[in-house]
């Protein structure tokens, strides 16, 4: 796997293409944005320091990347209006998620941003959800920024340590890859639990 972007992980690009597919994957959560920035990071711990990614500027074009994708999907639902807002009526899951989430930021508890970040499509509804529900900015922002941040440093850390248990193979970055899924799924299953009532 790593020979196939042997070129591409050796150049400056691969901040430009992590930080595009990062950025797109709010809109198209198929994006292998997470596996792309394992990767980067397995080849990182694998090489030296003059011709791979450096490990924070790849942890920080991630991060940001986050935060500017769920800014632009957050202001786009903001806008959509009523036909929007239609749309997110039609599904009861997304009312459901718009509701909890609209909860979870007036309580301050904007965990859930941070959870959502790792379920697959989580980052896609909370960012459209809080701005299809006018949600302040402030209330939803910093989340973002926490989320960005703990996503991309937990997929950065799985590639380099990764590497550096099981050296830089493909079998690192799939142990890798794995366990960015298996935090996925146990965020998606969080995110579904019903909230305890007491």
């Amino acid at each position: 796997m790593l020979e196939h972007v042997g070129l591409l992980i050796g150049s400056p690009w691969i901040y430009a293409v992590v930080a595009l597919s990062v950025l797109l994957d709010v809109f198209l959560p198929v994006l292998p944005s997470g596996v792309l920035v394992i990767t980067a990071a397995t080849a990182a711990a694998a090489g030296t320091a003059a011709d791979v990614p450096d490990i924070l500027a790849l942890t920080l074009c991630a991060a940001t990347a986050s935060v500017l994708g769920d800014l632009l999907a957050y202001r786009l639902a903001w806008r959509g209006g009523a036909r929007l807002d239609r749309a997110i009526s039609r599904s009861r899951r997304l009312t459901t998620a718009q509701e909890r989430l609209g909860a979870a930021l007036a309580r301050g508890g904007g965990a859930l941003v941070v959870l959502a970040r790792f379920a697959p499509a989580g980052r896609s509804v909370v960012s459209l959800g809080a701005g299809a529900a006018h949600r302040r900015a402030r209330d939803f922002l910093p989340w973002s920024a926490l989320a960005g941040l703990t996503w991309a440093a937990y997929s950065v850390a799985l590639g380099y340590f990764g590497a550096h248990l099981l050296g830089a193979t493909w079998v690192a970055t799939a142990v890798s890859v794995g366990a960015l899924f298996g935090a996925g799924a146990g965020a998606a299953y969080l995110m579904r639990r019903e909230p305890r009532t007491s």
